[in-house]
């Protein structure tokens, strides 16, 4: 997923399920997106966090 198209993802998710979402760096040079509380990988990964309670 391109970094574009994981920003546009994360902020709808963490909009419309009202959690925190955070966008991470994969293995293979692309981007993920998940809620915050269901992460467990590196945190060195992380790129952004979407909070939509801020």
């Amino acid at each position: 997923m391109s970094q574009a198209l994981a920003f546009a993802n994360a902020w709808n998710l963490a909009t419309t399920l009202m959690v925190c979402v955070v966008i991470f760096r994969t293995g293979i040079g692309g981007y993920g997106v998940m809620p915050a509380a269901e992460y467990d990988g590196d945190p060195a990964a992380v790129i952004h966090e979407f909070d939509p309670f801020q």
